[in-house]
């Protein structure tokens, strides 16, 4: 299952960072971070309730940038 998420991010570096990030959660199988669009499209893997791993990916990505914003 395919979930787009408005971000919050400052800067093309950042959301590459939060990208990894998100990357790395349990529970995601594939992300793509936008800062043109300032999107963020998660694939999750097979199973995963999206809220629950969302809120991993949230605190992921606050870890290498505290200042963005993944609004679930």
């Amino acid at each position: 299952m395919k979930k787009t998420y408005k971000i919050e991010v400052d800067c093309a570096n950042c959301a590459n960072k939060m990208e990894v990030a998100a990357r790395k959660t349990e529970g995601v199988k594939d992300v793509t971070v936008n800062f043109m669009t300032l999107k963020m499209i998660v694939e999750f893997e097979e199973g995963q309730d999206p809220k629950t791993v969302m809120k991993e990916v949230r605190k992921n990505c606050r870890k290498v940038e505290d200042d963005c914003e993944v609004y679930i």
